[in-house]
């Protein structure tokens, strides 16, 4: 009888679970043991070089055997990603790139400063190549992703706890750390292969609408080139456009403080609300096969994990797209008005930067489908709209005014009706004037003399003044009286 080495029988013919030899195969110190790291790699799409994958495999053993900070394994998302971004061409960046995109830049805030009242940034240029991407960026992706993703890791860990046989969970005894550290590690690879996947798709560090780097204005090279392939347009051209691009998503959150924080706790507030799916999971681990990888791999890429959203939720990632709508349709306009009479290709490339943003890459897609967060800007041509008109109403300081504060910014029923915005202001302002009014005249005490009650004591004591001086307001003046005046 052959013996399957993922399967492998105790001796009385009786086959032992597949999960469960998994496990101790990872964690029970034996090593790889029989495992094909090949194979088992297949699950989390990763390389197949069998040295690198026993390299790599030995470092996951240790880290889940060791004490972990948390539910998500990020020293393996930041190697995996690290890896994920190096393993297509991803060439250092040339000291010609870095002038270029320098010069760029710095003519993107000269082109800005015609258009927008909002001052430069006096930030320097940067060219990053796309592992110099994922060491900026990792820490925003950690805050933005921390929530939704110890969900994630404790579901998995309890789910493997359930489904495991008696023995099982007799002999792990008190390792249930263990476990925990696998969901962890097995979320982290999959974050670092999402986020590795996005490096190779950005061309800048807002690319995304969400400020990954703060403080930063940053292209790069390798992606821009990638992005002009077959649009047969100017090098030159398509680099000055996204660096417009770049500059006015830097200058928007430079000068308006409250925007980045603002932007980063609505989409923390909307990960921290979402509840995972269990029973998905929990169907996984029974019906996990580790001799069928591919399997393993396509119920990951479909979104097992992806979590359930409630009402509640739903509200809230409205407010979160709308808000990635105003921010994206801002720079879309604001880099239209800067490039139109600059650059003969700024139509074709605004509209294909437009179709990019609205249907997001295929690493893109892999991210939403992991977290269940997507950070595309819908509405972005209503939004564009809807900046455009208040331009044409309040010329582009009364613009650029709206981001004075949070209240100001419009919602979904405006991006539905840009025209009907400044009314719909007026009227929330003259609403809020008269609140104002009201309360200061409670305050000074104006209300009391106000009143019916005192307004009918008033008019007594006036009645009871004209009686004692001897007049009668409503006596008739006698015959032979001129105009009513009394006798003398």
């Amino acid at each position: 009888m052959t013996s399957n080495p993922l399967n492998p029988s105790s001796g009385d013919d009786e086959p032992k679970d597949p999960l469960a030899e998994l496990l101790q195969n990872l964690m029970g110190g034996r090593g790889m043991g029989d495992i094909d790291p090949a194979e088992l790699a297949k699950a989390a799409g990763l390389p197949d070089d069998p040295n690198l994958l026993a390299q790599m495999f030995s470092q996951v053993q240790a880290m889940m055997s060791a004490p972990s900070e948390g539910p998500v394994n990020w020293q393996l998302a930041h190697e995996n990603a690290r890896r994920v971004a190096a393993s297509g061409s991803d060439p250092s960046v040339t000291a010609a790139q870095s002038r270029q995109v320098d010069e760029a830049l710095r003519l993107a805030e000269l082109w800005l400063d015609q258009v927008t009242e909002l001052p430069s940034t006096g930030l320097i240029g940067r060219a990053w190549s796309r592992a110099e991407w994922v060491e900026e960026t990792l820490g925003t992706w950690k805050r933005l992703t921390e929530p939704v993703a110890n969900s994630i890791a404790n579901a998995l860990s309890s789910a493997m706890t359930e489904q495991m046989p008696e023995e099982m969970k007799t002999m792990m005894g008190g390792a249930s750390s263990m476990l925990q550290n696998m969901g962890g590690a097995i979320f982290g690879m999959q974050l670092g292969q999402a986020i590795g996947a996005l490096s190779a798709e950005v061309v800048s560090s807002t690319d995304i609408g969400v400020p990954l780097a703060d403080l930063e204005m940053a292209l790069l090279p390798a992606n821009v080139a990638k992005f002009g392939e077959g649009l047969s347009l100017p090098e030159n051209d398509i680099r000055l456009f996204l660096a417009v691009r770049e500059a006015a998503h830097a200058r928007l959150f430079v000068q308006v403080p409250w925007l980045r924080g603002h932007l980063l706790g609505a989409i923390e507030a909307y990960a921290r609300g979402i509840h995972i799916d269990t029973s998905k999971i929990e169907e996984l681990a029974r019906e996990l096969d580790p001799s069928n990888p591919e399997g393993i791999q396509e119920a990951l890429s479909q979104g097992v994990f992806m979590p359930q959203r409630t009402p509640a939720q739903e509200q809230a990632l409205e407010k979160l797209e709308t808000a990635l709508a105003l921010v994206e349709g801002w720079v879309d306009e604001l880099t239209a008005a800067a490039t139109d009479k600059m650059l003969p290709s700024a139509s074709a490339l605004r509209e294909t930067v437009r179709r990019r943003r609205a249907t997001g890459g295929p690493a893109e897609h892999a991210f939403s489908s992991l977290v269940g967060l997507e950070l595309r800007p819908r509405r972005l041509r209503e939004a564009a709209a809807l900046w455009a008109q208040l331009r044409e109403e309040r010329g582009v300081e009364g613009r650029d005014a709206i981001w004075q504060h949070p209240d100001l910014l419009p919602t979904a029923e405006d991006l539905d009706d840009p025209k009907g915005f400044s009314e719909r202001r007026k009227l929330a302002e003259a609403s809020d004037t008269e609140v104002d009014d009201a309360l200061q005249k409670l305050l000074s005490g104006g209300f009391d003399t106000d009143t019916p009650g005192a307004d009918g004591a008033g008019e007594e004591r006036d009645g009871d003044e004209e009686r004692e001086s001897g007049g009668d307001a409503g006596d008739e003046p006698e015959a032979g009286d001129s105009g009513g005046t009394p006798k003398a």
